[in-house]
């Protein structure tokens, strides 16, 4: 990856939307050159999807809800199987090993307390390996950024 590359990957983190004339533009290099390298950096996973961020409060009632869980068993395999289990959850937006602490952080997105009081049910207090489960919720968000330093 070259400097090029990493202005490419900067103007497409800004606006992904922009067509490849005014993204060749914006980077100083011909179109053909451009596409050429966006394609090269999609197809090596390097951008891995293209997406519209929308506003969670313009499309009606949401609750944001930071969830720490520690597990029972640590093991690989169970490890695993909480992921897949969270990885089916529309309303888990993103999910963390972390360390040193619980065993994960979750990002979580619903409608309102009794959306969640659902999904933690469902998937948190149901699933036999979960020993604990501590939930911040969100009171007003003053950041958000999807954009990566490269």
């Amino acid at each position: 990856m070259d400097e090029i590359d990493r202005r490419i990957l900067n103007a497409l983190q800004v606006d992904a939307s922009q067509t490849n004339a005014e993204l060749a533009a914006a980077v100083h290099v011909s179109p053909p050159t451009c596409l050429r390298r966006v394609k090269h950096l999609r197809e090596t996973g390097v951008i891995q999807r293209q997406v519209a961020i929308v506003a969670p409060e313009k499309v009606g009632p949401s609750l944001t809800a930071l969830v720490e869980i520690s597990l029972d068993i640590q093991a690989a395999e169970r490890m695993a199987e909480f992921e897949a289990l969270v990885a089916g959850e529309a309303a888990v937006l993103q999910c963390y090993r972390v360390a040193p602490g619980p065993d994960f952080v979750l990002v979580v997105q619903v409608a309102d307390m009794p959306a969640y009081h659902a999904l933690a049910h469902r998937v948190f207090t149901s699933h036999a390996n979960v020993r604990n489960v501590k939930a911040y919720f969100s009171t007003f968000r003053s950041k958000f950024e999807t954009r990566i330093a490269v």
